[in-house]
């Protein structure tokens, strides 16, 4: 591969997308269709796509485009399952982080510092109890037999040092603070495109704008959302990986939504921030507000745990009362309370947890196991749901398991642990790039074909609008390479600048440029 070129056989495009789906529905039966292209989804296909299978993966919308978009970045070791002694969950949640750290895409997901910092509202019970999850976690990480110097140790703080980093907390009484360590990724949405990409490489048909109409074991009957034509994809196996959708494909699936609220704000309101924060949520003895900073001009807060009724919206409205809710907690933590008007954006998620309440409301969402379920129908389509973002590689390689199972299909077994996405490369290499560390962050080796973009042709040097780090480059390198078909793929997925309005109304002009450019075939 040439630094100006994609990995071989990746591309994602309007011109490819438009070839594969003609090919998917005249007539020939493929291994696999997979339902939903979100984190889940696209690893099923990439995990099926791996072991030899021919696969077929479509979704209505987009890649990423329901809950995998909104997480809170976070690749998570497991340590709020301790507590709920969800054991096996928490040992898979620390095994699925190093394989991400380590193998899979450590341009993507890196170590993250955290700070909870011991102000007045955090008693010195809280804070020993605190500081034992910690020390659980770490053996976690141990357990999991990811390196120290990956993950760092916890250790206590000084009120020097936890001032030092987190300056914006308040002063008055601070005894301290504990610091530990996380996962987190660059930006969950590219790595749902990261994991698409590969599986394209491996030979999947990834399909965007492609809506099931009707779903059955033997496959489904699909319309193009661009042209409104209807068509049929067969296959030998059918996976249902539609998320918080998933119910309204398959009989028998309950899902129960719970919604996760996180605000946007300006990095400078809180000021520089060396590592996030966990700030204790009032009454709750294992439950954090979380201060995200990521590094392109703005903060997460987050997040909420309620309960969602009713039907499903493509995009969760953020309710006033979450809002108030995360700012009521931030505040408690802070010299000075952000207001309301600080608030430059917010955005929520609906996790896709499995009702097995059997009729029992009462049940908080909150104390609904995250462990994953994978289910087959009477008529053989296979339905992955519950898990999360850290989980989505497990969850795949045991819906594939289950599925080629159901019809008698024998397969190899699951070689994802050790299958490194597009762009990953061992750490020291992706150091040694010349180019920006934010593009190596977001791309890893393929920052090398992203920089030259902009090097061959200096306009698509510039920031797609001021303050912001995405460049015109980017937008284009998303177009040709994957798979933004439209000015909201661009802004609201490939980069996350829609996340604030105003910044997605100020770049609106510049991505129907690249639109109108032709870039897209």
């Amino acid at each position: 591969m040439s630094h100006t070129e994609a990995i071989p056989g990746s591309s994602l495009s309007a011109a490819r997308r438009t070839r594969e789906l003609t090919e998917a529905t005249e007539g020939r039966t493929a291994d696999v269709l997979v339902v939903g292209l979100g984190a889940t989804g696209a690893g099923v296909a990439l995990d099926a796509a791996a072991r030899g299978l021919d696969v077929v993966a479509v979704d209505a919308q987009d890649l990423a485009f329901g809950t995998s978009r909104w997480s809170s970045k976070l690749i998570h070791g497991g340590l709020r399952y301790l507590a709920s002694a969800q054991f096996e969950v928490a040992h898979e949640s620390a095994v699925e982080r190093g394989v991400l750290m380590t193998r899979t895409a450590p341009h993507l997901v890196c170590a993250q510092p955290f700070v909870l910092p011991l102000t007045p509202m955090v008693s010195t019970a809280q804070a020993s109890l605190a500081w034992a999850g910690l020390r659980a976690g770490d053996m976690l990480r141990l357990a999991a037999r990811t390196p120290r110097q990956v993950l760092p140790a916890p250790r206590r703080l000084s009120a020097t040092e936890a001032r030092h980093l987190a300056p914006a907390v308040r002063g008055a009484g601070l005894r301290g603070g504990l610091l530990s360590w996380d996962g987190r990724v660059t930006d969950d949405a590219r790595l749902v495109t990261a994991l698409a990409r590969t599986a394209a490489a491996r030979g999947a048909r990834m399909l965007t704008r492609v809506r099931v109409l009707e779903l059955t074991g033997g496959g489904a009957r699909v319309r193009d959302e661009l042209t409104g034509e209807e068509g049929e994809i067969r296959a030998r196996v059918v996976i249902n990986a539609a998320g918080v959708w998933a119910g309204g494909l398959v009989d028998g699936i309950r899902i129960r939504p719970s919604r996760g609220t996180h605000l946007v704000l300006r990095s400078e309101r809180l000021g520089e921030l060396p590592a996030g924060l966990h700030i204790p949520i009032p009454g709750e003895t294992n439950r954090f507000v979380l201060v995200l900073p990521q590094g392109d001009g703005r903060v997460y807060v987050g997040l909420t745990d309620e309960p969602v009724e009713g039907g499903i919206p493509d995009v969760p409205e953020v309710p006033e009362t979450d809002i108030g809710f995360l700012l009521d907690v931030l505040g408690s933590a802070l010299d000075v309370p952000v207001a309301r008007d600080e608030v430059v954006g917010a955005f929520a998620g609906l996790r896709p947890l499995l009702d097995t309440s059997e009729g029992d409301a009462g049940t908080r969402t909150s104390d609904i196991s995250r462990r994953h379920a994978v289910l087959t129908s009477a008529d053989g389509v296979t339905t992955v749901v519950g898990g999360k973002l850290t989980t989505y590689r497990r969850m795949a390689q045991d819906a594939v398991d289950a599925a080629v199972a159901a019809k008698g299909l024998a397969v190899p077994p699951s070689p994802t642990a050790d299958l490194p996405l597009v762009g990953a490369a061992a750490p020291e290499r992706l150091r040694a790039l010349p180019v920006p560390s934010r593009l190596v962050r977001r791309y890893g080796t393929e920052a090398l074909a992203v920089h030259a973009l902009a090097t061959e042709d200096p306009a698509l040097a510039a920031p797609v609008l001021p303050g912001h780090p995405v460049t015109h480059a980017e937008l284009v390198w998303a177009a040709r390479h994957e798979g933004a078909l439209d000015e909201s793929d661009l802004l609201d997925r490939r980069t996350r600048i829609g996340l604030v309005p105003q910044d997605r109304e100020a770049a609106l002009a510049v991505a129907r440029e690249v639109v109108a450019e032709g870039v897209l075939g």
